[in-house]
């Protein structure tokens, strides 16, 4: 007992010196100048193609260890790198780069009778700890999101990803050393014991300003429990795909076999589709011919599973199930309103999306929905901050207060107000 007592408050020592120093190194960032902050990102992108050959075979152990605990299929495409993947962490990079600087940018400004000028003016958060699991990438993404937006960023990657995060933080931390920042802007935690996770959940004696998990329904779940800071919540994505009696039939194939199977372990996957029962006949049969031909496994209700044999049956836990595999539940709903009232039943408020020409059921959809990001004839894979034009994400966060879908720079930033005058007094 003494011993697991001792290994306790050595996590918490080292949490609260990390946490000590992302607070030091927060204020200078907060100033920093754009010119330097980019500066940095592109260093640390021209790092990460650099030591690529180092960050693959940081990844292979990684790889090798989940394989060997029998990490699911989809975790471990979430956890594998190779070359094309790599390249996109450091395009990630560049194109966040190259985004505008949101830090004292003026949200919005107006005078006052008695002369007064007011503005509200985007400023940092401060510190961000991001606890996230699997995806070695958004080691890179959040250091790179919170450096652009002026925060310092204490970094909690998965034990499974832990060698991967290590090598890409690496090559973060040279670019930092390149612009003269602060090299405690960015900080991986250095190690996998779960206590670190609670000290965080703490709050670092005062030293962390937010929290932004990403990972599993539990880890969520958890962070949401304890957390004694705000928490920018990135819950499962439990997507819909609503096909129309309005639909091109052609149009809608494509992006349901897309919106499912593209990638299937990505939290903007489509988990369910449902299908306006007018339209059965002529359209759920070839939309769920062409899911099976790409190798998706159907689950269907009573009236999907008679019109198509090859359909299992779905229970009442499938409508809630976040499979990130390729398995979809598919339903008949009674036009626009039924598809309304299951995915306002089900959903995580995630992503949705509907196919239809008819523009009322879109507007219908768009106004009586309340998820994060709502498509109409697009696949729900777009929700992806990058494909926002964001450059990349931390995550999708699906609550509602402040940040809200894609989590980027701007999200990053709160704001104060400026008020400027010429000696008024208030009587």
């Amino acid at each position: 007992m003494l011993r697991r007592v001792d290994a306790e408050q050595s996590v918490a020592e080292l949490m609260a010196d990390i946490g000590r120093k992302a607070r030091a190194a927060a204020q200078p960032l907060s100033i920093a100048p754009p010119d330097q902050k980019t500066a940095a990102l592109l260093a640390m992108a021209d790092a990460i193609d650099r030591r690529s050959a180092e960050i693959l075979t940081a990844n292979k152990r990684d790889m090798a260890n989940g394989l060997e605990a029998g990490m699911a299929a989809s975790l471990l495409d979430r956890l594998k790198l190779d070359d094309k993947r790599i390249a996109g962490i450091s395009e990630s990079i560049r194109t966040i780069a190259e985004l505008k600087d949101p830090v004292g940018d003026i949200i919005a400004e107006w005078d006052r009778p008695n002369g007064l000028h007011i503005e509200r003016v985007r400023t940092p958060l401060g510190v961000i700890g991001v606890i996230y699991e699997s995806r070695p990438n958004v080691t890179a993404d959040a250091g790179a999101l919170c450096l652009k937006s002026g925060n310092a960023v204490i970094l909690r990657g998965g034990s499974d990803s832990i060698h991967s995060s290590n090598a890409i933080c690496e090559a973060l931390l040279e670019g930092l050393e390149v612009s003269g920042l602060p090299k405690d802007a960015i900080q991986l935690v250095p190690t996998t014991d779960r206590a670190a996770v609670g000290e965080m959940l703490k709050g670092l004696g005062g030293n962390l300003d937010v929290i932004i998990p990403r990972g599993g329904k539990s880890l969520v779940a958890r962070v949401q429990s304890e957390a004694r800071v705000p928490v920018f919540a990135h819950l499962e994505g439990l997507c819909h795909l609503y096909i129309d009696a309005s639909a091109d039939l052609a149009m809608a194939r494509k992006i349901a076999v897309n919106a499912k199977m593209r990638r299937t372990g990505v939290c903007g996957s489509a988990e369910t589709l449902l299908v306006d029962r007018l339209i059965a006949p002529s359209h759920l049969v070839p939309l769920l011919e062409d899911l099976r031909a790409a190798g998706c496994e159907i689950r269907g209700d009573s009236a999907v599973t008679e019109l198509f044999a090859d359909a299992k049956r779905a229970t009442d836990e499938d409508w809630s199930t976040e499979y990130l595999d390729a398995i979809i539940s598919v339903k008949l709903v009674d036009g626009i309103g039924g598809a309304i009232g299951h995915i306002n039943h089900y959903s995580s408020h995630h992503t949705e999306a509907v196919i239809a020409e008819d523009l009322h059921v879109v507007e219908r959809f768009f106004n009586e929905i309340d998820s994060a990001i709502l498509l109409h004839n697009a696949s729900t894979q777009f929700a992806d901050g990058g494909e926002f034009g964001m450059g990349a994400e931390i995550g999708i966060a699906t609550g509602k207060m402040h940040a809200r879908g894609p989590v980027g720079v701007e999200q990053l930033t709160s704001f104060k107000y400026r008020v400027r005058g010429n000696g008024q007094t208030r009587p």
